[in-house]
């Protein structure tokens, strides 16, 4: 069976950056499952994985614009240590959840200086090449309650 849309794909990865470095892998645990074309996982990847069938290996370099996209410059705002509610101790690394006009964003403290503090709303890989080895380890049809819900249930999982 290959990989098509309403398909369930495990697959195990080890995913690079361009210097070589691990960034996640599946080696060693579980693959990775997901319902093919309901974006449960990255466009550029997905599109790779269309047509593959189980044992299928494949390496593939996904850009930005297919993965987790651009840096977007306006994501990155300085803003006063009073925004922080709550909060005693600010330091670099840390996460949050911000309000904006557009809702909900998780952002990095990235920088802390005096009352200042740097936060980063980009996802952590943007901008980036996504380097992936895959070894296509199942595709199998999803079941209608799968299908309904968008994504692969797993044992324990209660909709």
């Amino acid at each position: 069976m290959q990989i098509a849309d309403k398909k369930v794909a495990s697959i195990h990865y080890t995913l690079t950056d361009d210097q070589g470095e691990v960034i996640d892998s599946s080696s060693g645990g579980e693959p990775l499952t997901y319902l093919h074309g309901a974006s449960n996982i990255i466009p550029g990847l997905e599109s790779a994985l269309t047509g593959k069938v189980t044992g299928d290996k494949l390496s593939v370099t996904v850009a930005p614009e297919e993965g987790y996209g651009p840096v977007h410059p306006d994501l990155v705002q300085t803003v006063s240590k009073e925004a922080f509610t709550g909060v005693e101790e600010i330091a670099e690394g840390m996460r949050f959840q911000a309000s904006t006009a557009n809702g909900q964003l998780s952002v990095v403290v990235t920088k802390v200086e005096g009352d200042q503090v740097t936060v980063d709303g980009n996802h952590p890989l943007a901008g980036q090449n996504l380097n992936f080895e895959v070894e296509v380890a199942d595709v199998r049809e999803a079941s209608e309650d799968e299908l309904a819900h968008g994504h692969v249930h797993s044992a324990g999982c209660n909709h």
